[in-house]
């Protein structure tokens, strides 16, 4: 049972939870203020032992340590150098989990690597090099620590089992850490995840994570608060497997976690030789809660997510008893996003009244840890795979993690079965490993199961499909030749022999560089690996071009930029941005090159109206407008935006707002933006976070006047006077801008993060 409470609450004790409606009423209790009992809750002390104002509403936060993979610190570094950073003055670790196969693009992969480990120690950094963690494990194994913060590059920085708010940001956020600058923030709210009851055996964190995705998701109940678990439950449960929980809360849109903390929390740092970091966290006696996600875990049952989003939840057993009608649902989701142009079918996969599978997976930071793979080699033990199309895969979360299962025999037992046993990479979380075949449907114990995030391409007439599931129940249905098994079937769980963990590995090929900056070292630039090109700053008035409109309920960021073999490209700006929602809507890059040319013209002193003479008609429509008759066509700029409803739901890649703003992107409009982190990347880049309430009544090929947009954004963002210009007239539509911090204003300003950070240095 998964039950959300309406309004407040108040958690007395630790273990008592009273609606804000009765607190007041109950004289047993020593009631506090609702003020007072806010700063009761763990995630309010960590914060403000973070904050380095006197303010605790507008909070400006300093980072522990950050950590960043091959698809990010490139651009991040680049940025940070291109802005002043002489050396990194936290510790900052570099991974290489992601474009870790070099397959695609000749050696621009491991070009990253070399850059990675070059920019390690000009700037004393970390590197953990190709296949030794992935990234979260490595965090987790040698860095997060109780009452600490961690700012990540990736969106499932999540170390709140160990007692770490970490945070998953775009890449301009990092960089103003790495500049010494603040993480700047309105307190959030804070939700209590109170969990009573223990896990059914077969139950694993994925089905945990899964049931509450499934409740939360869509009612936005967590979004952009800190997801905070306290209760009785927490008890049942190891480290390990909370951090299996505590990883998927990204997939609610929170901003953060964390835990209270208890001696299986003490064992699992001292275990990795930091029982220094260990400290207990616990809220007040009274704590105020602005939600609070009450969770039996004893009445969880093993759960399956189905394409296409980790919040299409069903319980294994119940999709089993009604497959056709709800398979039926999806292969309609399927053909709208492929937009005809592929299609998905899973009806046809019903063979006898049952699920045919055609591949599993469990991998990564979710599904890699020791304790899922142990699970699964128990249940597989002395059984097969089969040899027919179902195949199996798994990913150890770390070296360590490998070494010991296969001190353990887990690694044989699993090998025996037909599995296949690969290193640590998240290659099967994004589509740049083990992609299954055309019109296959694959379940994984990993993070996302978005439109195309395994690999498929529409475009080309592919297309297949994830859904998540945890692996004790790919297992069970590896044990099952293929046919969806829920774990609950079988009677083989709960046998876990002690981990040991052995950091040899890490202390012979990971380069430990903090404080150890060589300055004059000189950074390995690959062919692929470019400089950011310049970007101007914004002018008083802009025209801007509407170059897509997506209709979506959710645009999420691997639409807006593809993952898969596009991450390799991601050291080349340019070369990336051709990729831009080249899986959604193929042909916005063509149309938002194209006004690129015109502001370049414009910059360069050309007759914009040579490049584009249909410019002339809109320029001409702006002179009638009351006040504006005067303006300098030349003087204003010339930007493409995106409409869409809700964009940003995912990925903390900055590449999903960069690669519009490189190719000529000077805004975007939403009703709402699906999380901070992507709003930020765009204001990050220098493009307008505008939202609307009303309909959209422009279309594709529109241009949208918006003047005084400088002026705008140093008041109240309330209210801001837009125009759509077509057909020799205009129609006046209100905009606004939610709240934005005194730097972001600058830096949307200045034209980009790295021209503000060059004119305040």
């Amino acid at each position: 049972m998964v039950k959300l409470y309406e309004g407040g609450v108040y958690l007395v004790n630790g273990t008592e939870v009273v609606s804000e409606h009765e607190y007041g009423k109950q004289s047993r209790l020593e009631v506090k203020t609702k003020e007072e009992a806010k700063k009761g809750t763990i995630a309010y002390s960590v914060l403000k032992d973070h904050n380095t104002s006197e303010d605790m509403i507008n909070l400006r936060l300093k980072f522990d340590a950050m950590t960043s993979h091959d698809i990010t610190f490139v651009g991040i570094v680049q940025t940070a150098k291109a802005s002043g950073m002489e050396r990194f003055p936290i510790p900052y670790v570099l991974t290489n989990c992601h474009n870790t196969l070099c397959a695609v693009g000749g050696t621009i992969n491991e070009d990253d690597h070399m850059f990675g480990l070059s920019a390690a120690k000009k700037y004393g950094g970390i590197y953990v090099p190709p296949h030794i963690a992935v990234i979260h494990q490595y965090m987790r194994e040698m860095y997060a620590g109780c009452g600490k913060m961690i700012l990540g590059s990736d969106s499932h920085t999540r170390y709140g089992a160990l007692g770490t708010m970490a945070i998953g940001e775009g890449g301009g956020e990092l960089v103003k850490q790495l500049l010494c600058s603040t993480y700047d923030v309105t307190f959030p709210d804070v939700v209590a995840v109170y969990l009573t009851g223990k896990p059914q055996p077969g139950v694993g964190p994925q089905d945990i994570a899964l049931a509450i995705i499934g409740e939360v998701f869509k009612k936005g109940y967590v979004k952009n608060k800190v997801m905070e678990f306290v209760g009785p439950g927490i008890s049942s449960m190891t480290t390990d497997y909370r951090n299996g929980i505590d990883v998927m809360t990204t997939e609610t849109t929170c901003l953060s976690s964390i835990w209270k903390t208890d001696e299986d929390t003490r064992q699992f740092l001292s275990l990795h030789g930091r029982g220094q970091d260990y400290k207990e966290l616990n809220p007040d006696n009274t704590a105020y809660y602005n939600g609070c996600i009450y969770v039996d875990l004893s009445t969880v049952k093993p759960m399956i997510a189905l394409p296409f989003h980790p919040s299409n939840t069903y319980e294994i057993d119940q999709l089993n008893e009604n497959l056709s009608d709800i398979l039926r649902e999806v292969e309609k989701e399927g053909t709208r996003i492929s937009d005809g142009r592929a299609s998905l079918t899973l009806t046809d996969k019903i063979e006898n009244g049952k699920l045919k599978i055609q591949q599993g997976i469990i991998a990564g930071c979710a599904g890699g840890n020791y304790t899922n793979v142990v699970e699964a080699a128990n249940a597989l033990k002395n059984k097969s795979c089969g040899n027919g199309a179902f195949s199996l895969a798994v990913y150890p979360s770390s070296q360590p993690v490998y070494m010991d299962l296969v001190r353990k025999g887990m690694i044989e037992s699993l090998m025996e079965t037909g599995a296949i046993i690969r290193t640590a990479f998240c290659g099967p979380c994004f589509g740049a490993g083990d992609t299954p075949c055309n019109n296959g449907l694959s379940i994984r114990h990993t993070t996302r199961n978005f439109p195309n995030r395994e690999g498929s391409k529409p475009g080309e007439g592919q297309m297949s499909a994830v859904a998540l599931m945890d692996a004790r129940s790919i297992a069970a249905t590896a044990a099952n030749g293929g046919i969806l098994t829920s774990a609950a079937e079988y009677d083989c769980w709960g046998q876990i022999p002690e981990y040991n963990f052995d950091k040899t590995v890490y202390d012979r090929r990971v380069y430990y560089g903090f404080e150890k900056a060589e300055t004059e070292k000189e950074l390995a630039y690959g062919p692929n690996i470019k400089d950011w090109p310049e970007l101007s700053a914004l002018t008083d008035h802009i025209v801007l071009k509407v170059c897509s409109k997506i209709m979506d309920e959710v645009t999420t960021t691997d639409e807006l930029i593809p993952s898969g073999e596009t991450s390799s490209y991601r050291s080349n700006p340019l070369g990336l941005a051709e990729f831009t929602l080249s899986r959604r809507d193929p042909s916005y890059v063509d149309k938002s090159k194209e006004v690129a040319k015109l502001e370049k013209a414009r910059i360069t002193g050309e007759n914009i109206y040579t490049v584009e003479p249909g410019l002339k008609e809109i320029f001409d429509t702006i002179h009638t407008l009351p006040g504006y008759a005067d303006i300098k066509d030349d003087a204003t700029e010339i930007g493409s935006i995106i409409y869409a409803v809700k964009p940003g739901d995912g990925s903390a890649r900055e590449q999903a707002a960069s690669c519009q703003r490189v190719i000529g992107g000077l805004a975007n409009i939403t009703r709402e933006y699906a999380t901070k982190r992507y709003r930020s990347n765009v204001m990050n880049w220098g493009m307008i976070p505008f939202q609307m309430e009303e309909e959209p009544n422009f279309s594709v090929g529109d241009y949208i006047f918006v003047p005084n947009i400088r002026t705008a954004l140093d008041g109240d963002l309330k209210n801001i006077d837009a125009y759509v210009i077509k057909n020799g007239a205009y129609e006046k539509i209100n905009l606004y801008i939610e709240d934005m911090t005194d730097k972001e204003r600058e830096i949307v300003k200045a034209g980009c993060l790295i021209n503000y950070n060059r004119n305040t240095k």
